[in-house]
């Protein structure tokens, strides 16, 4: 049966402009990190893609290794998009990156132009696109010059295999850096995707305030601190989580999850009760009442917590005492 994406698609979705760009991204963003790969239930992976066009999500996060194994979530997006979604390729924004181990030798990570043009390529190739949206150089490389790495996104934007370039994982005071050579380049740097929680909050140290000065947006990646941040936890480490699992490619580790955390979470549970949210939509909130924040990319295991997690969109205004409560909580 062909796939018809609700008419009402853009009715309930909010657009926040990507700096001082033409782009503007979807408040909520679907990220191919988890639950995606080869190992994962195709069909399933497939009905949360669907539902997100349908709700106005039209950026799709992706990555070169996102699987497990690495490169097949990006082969499921393909899949997915051949099937589908080809006939709405204006209608979307896709993006993937390149950083980390991809493949033997001394050309499969970090930030060469010879490792970002052939990743791109592979990218491609899996997903069948002519181009993507943004392509992200997906963590600093303390070996390649900086010089190289940023003329290797130039690069890519002149060749036509993407329209736009950002960065993730810098630092402050890297981006700055990465930000004024592709200035001076020709090809802006669109966006910053980073690491962005109530329990990581690094980004508030300067990292943010670069980005508005430069004109550039901020995407913010586990924004549930990969489950804490949800109403799993709040009983100890359940049997069937990612914590208790031990799963690769990034898997929560247990040990993180300490009494003190949990403590935490109770008390952010409730508080979040006391708005009408469940813990999970109140911390989707809580980031995007910053409106540097242009979107969070939402991590999900089945459509329900998509529909669940677009819920946080009612409510993203915290009064003073609200957040004066969370910052206490958070110590």
């Amino acid at each position: 049966m062909t796939y018809l994406p609700s008419t009402e698609r853009y009715q309930t979705m909010e657009y926040r402009r990507c700096g001082k760009s033409g782009i503007k991204l979807p408040a909520l963003s679907l990220g191919l990190w988890h639950n995606f790969g080869g190992i994962d239930n195709y069909e399933n992976a497939r009905n949360m893609i669907k539902l997100a066009f349908d709700k106005g999500i039209t950026h799709f996060d992706l990555a070169n290794n996102y699987g497990p194994p690495a490169g097949s979530a990006e082969e499921t997006f393909g899949s997915v998009f051949k099937k589908d979604l080809q006939a709405y390729r204006d209608e979307l924004l896709i993006t993937t990156k390149a950083g980390f181990y991809m493949w033997q030798g001394p050309y499969g990570e970090w930030g060469s132009k010879k490792y970002l043009v052939s990743s791109l390529d592979q990218s491609l190739k899996r997903m069948g696109l002519d181009y993507v949206d943004i392509f992200y150089h997906h963590r600093p490389d303390p070996d390649t010059p900086l010089e190289e790495t940023m003329a290797a996104l130039d690069l890519i934007v002149r060749q036509g295999k993407a329209l736009y370039v950002g960065i993730s994982n810098y630092s402050a005071s890297e981006t700055e850096k990465a930000v004024k050579l592709l200035k001076e380049l020709g090809t802006p740097c669109l966006v910053h995707q980073a690491k962005y929680s109530m329990f990581e909050r690094w980004v508030e140290g300067g990292l943010l305030d670069v980005l508005e000065q430069n004109g550039a947006g901020c995407v913010a990646f586990s924004p549930l601190a990969q489950g804490m941040l949800s109403d799993k936890y709040l009983n100890g480490i359940p049997a069937d989580s990612r914590a208790a699992s031990g799963r690769g490619n990034g898997a929560l580790e247990g040990e993180r999850i300490t009494q003190e955390k949990i403590n935490q979470i109770v008390k952010l549970n409730d508080l979040a009760k006391s708005r009408g949210q469940n813990l999970a939509q109140m911390a989707l909130s809580w980031i995007l009442k910053d409106p540097r924040i242009t979107s969070v990319i939402l991590g999900v295991s089945k459509p329900v917590q998509l529909t669940d997690s677009l819920k946080c969109l009612d409510n993203t205004k915290f009064s003073e005492e609200e957040l004066q409560t969370i910052n206490q909580i958070l110590g």
